[in-house]
Parts: structure tokens; C-alpha cells; sequence
């Protein structure tokens, strides 16, 4: 099968690491039909938009995505979030975050968890507004009865399809009774159609804590869109940081997948921008194309690169990015 997959390299170092990602897959014994789209601030400042409708409709048609990232220019007053804008645009309501252990000095052992964010609603729904002079700023949160149901109801069947027997519905519903109070409410009603799967309810400060003390412990958890982009990154500190942390965003018509690292600026152009994330989304992109056979061979090459501490300075390598994605190659 020809897979037509949009590359969306963006700002930074995201040209570098997808450039990577394009070598190792081409690698696999599959057809790829590549295309190229512009996103991000570069492409604000070529066409005046950082997210064309040339973009959105190219990853509509698309089979899936691969993002680099963006960088975030300051106080622009007509530039907006390319990122929420086509998470929104492209309803990519779910947003996957795996957490594993690897084979690393600097990841902590047993840890094997996905969180599962709400990537569409919440306080990221863009709606904001000044008031009073610039006295006093707004910003809206929505929570939505479909948002919640749709998020919680992905939870539980990620946790069916990898096996996993408990879900983590992490909220704050003694503060924000209406928000998250319905969140919760929803869940409690989804919880009931997955009989074979627990559901523990956690709030975010204690969730937040109980990452640190016992990571371990979680399978999946599933929360609203700041939560989890907080509770994330903090995860992924536990296995390897940010070089090695990868996402989907998933929708019913549309799938991007990016490495969770910002653009980076001051690594473009020495040679020390990890690909390392960027390898392990193309593989989150492979499993959501049902190539599974290819999927491991990607994650246990990457494993293998990063065993033999293979790998760029951020994990105590000495190898440069395209040294890399040279190894991973050769481990396919």
C-alpha cells in the first residue's frame, strides 16, 4: 500500500528531526507518498498565516501527519497557535501520550503508562478577552458533554486494546465544581459500560504527586487539556525527558503525530538536535496504519540506538542527529 503521509517540518530544529524521521522510514519496506506543507512562524512570515488552508486540507486528505514543531513569536497581535488552531480545526479530540521506561541511566525502571488528554476544550479553548483598560484578563473553560465523553470513552478503549485493567480519571471537581463536575460526572457514567476495566477517580495535585512517588502505578489516566499537558511532561521526565517523548493527536478523520520537544532554536544547525522523538511518533504514525510489524522493528531499533548509548548529548551521547538516524538504519 502507497501511504500518503504530510510532513509538516515547521520552525527550528523541526526541519532537522523530520528530515531524520523521512530517512528511517523510507528505510521500512513500505511506499510512502510524501508531501511537504508549511506551519509555524516561518510560515507566518512567508504567507501571513502560521496554518494555511492548504495545510488543513492536506492533512485532512492525508493517510497521517508528522509535525516537527513551532516556535512562538512574542506579542504579534494576528498570530495564533498553529497547534490549537488545527487541533480544533481537524476535531483531533485525543491526544496520546506514552510514558515507558527505557533502557537508559536517566529513566526510572517499571514505568508503562499512556495518558490520554483532551486536546480540543478546557482553558485551551482559545476563547479570551481584556477587560477593564487591561486590568483584567478572561480566559473561558469549557467542558463540553460530548468533549468529556468522547476522551473518557478513548481511555477505556486504549486500555482494552493494550491490555490494560485500570484507568486513572484525574480532575479537580472540589474546586471547579461545574467544569470538572461534569467531567466527572461523565466518566462515572462511561466507567459503568467498561465493567473488565477499574476506574480510580485522583485529583490533579495529588495525581501530580503520586507521579513522583510512584509512577509506576499508573496505566492510564485521563484528563482534561491543561491537566494533562502538564501532567505529561512531567511524566516524561521519568523516562528520558523530552528527546524522547512522543504524541498522537487523534480525530475520527484525521491522526497528527509529533515529538513532544519545542523548536529549539539555538541546536539548529549543530548537529545535536535528538531525532530520538521524532523516530518514536513515526512509530505511534506506523501502529495507527496497522503496520505492526514495522512498528517494532522502529521501537526496538530506537531501544537498541539507545542501550548502546548511541544517541546525542541531551542523553549523555556524543553523536551527532544525522550519526543517529544513521544507527537507527542500521538497527532496522
Amino acid at each position: 500500500m502507497n501511504y500518503k503521509i504530510c510532513l509538516l517540518p515547521g520552525d527550528g530544529i523541526g526541519p532537522e528531526v523530520i528530515a531524520s524521521a523521512r530517512d528511517v522510514l523510507t528505510a521500512l519496506p513500505i511506499q510512502w507518498d510524501f508531501t511537504e506543507c508549511g506551519i509555524g512562524y516561518g510560515e507566518y512570515q512567508r504567507s501571513g498565516s502560521p496554518l494555511p488552508d492548504s495545510t488543513i486540507e492536506q492533512i485532512r486528505h492525508a493517510d497521517a501527519t508528522l509535525f516537527g514543531a513551532v516556535t512562538t513569536p512574542p506579542n504579534i497581535p494576528n498570530y495564533f497557535s498553529p497547534v490549537v488552531r488545527m487541533r480544533q480545526s481537524l476535531e483531533l479530540f485525543a491526544n496520546l501520550r506514552p510514558c515507558k521506561s527505557i533502557p537508559h541511566s536517566s529513566s526510572r525502571t517499571g514505568i508503562d503508562m499512556i495518558i490520554v488528554r483532551e486536546n480540543t476544550e478546557g482553558l485551551y479553548s482559545g476563547i479570551e478577552r481584556v477587560e477593564y483598560n487591561g486590568d483584567r484578563a478572561i480566559t473561558e473553560r469549557v467542558i463540553t458533554r460530548k468533549g468529556s465523553e468522547r476522551i473518557i470513552r478513548k481511555a477505556f478503549d486504549t486500555a482494552r486494546q493494550t491490555e490494560r485493567k485500570t484507568v486513572h480519571v484525574v480532575h479537580k471537581a472540589n474546586v471547579l465544581r461545574q467544569t470538572c463536575g461534569l467531567f466527572r460526572s461523565v466518566a462515572l457514567e462511561v466507567a459503568k459500560e467498561y465493567p473488565d476495566i477499574n476506574m480510580h477517580e485522583m485529583l490533579v495535585d495529588t495525581c501530580a504527586m503520586e507521579l513522583v512517588r510512584a509512577p509506576e502505578q499508573f496505566e492510564v489516566i485521563v484528563t482534561t487539556n491543561l491537566f494533562g499537558d502538564i501532567l505529561s511532561d512531567e511524566a516524561c521526565m521519568f523516562v528520558g525527558g523530552l528527546g524522547v517523548a512522543a504524541s498522537a493527536n487523534i480525530g475520527a478523520d484525521a491522526a497528527v503525530f509529533e515529538p513532544v520537544h519545542g523548536s529549539a532554536p539555538t541546536l539548529v544547525g549543530t548537529g545535536k538536535a535528538n531525532p530520538i522523538a521524532t523516530f518514536l511518533a513515526a512509530a505511534m504514525m506506523l501502529d495507527y496504519l496497522n503496520e505492526k510489524k514495522s512498528t517494532e522493528r522502529l521501537r526496538n531499533a530506537v531501544e537498541t540506538c539507545i542501550a548502546n548509548n548511541e544517541s546525542t548529548p541531551d542523553l549523555d551521547g556524543n553523536l551527532t542527529t544525522s550519526q543517529v538516524t544513521e544507527r537507527v538504519i542500521e538497527y532496522l
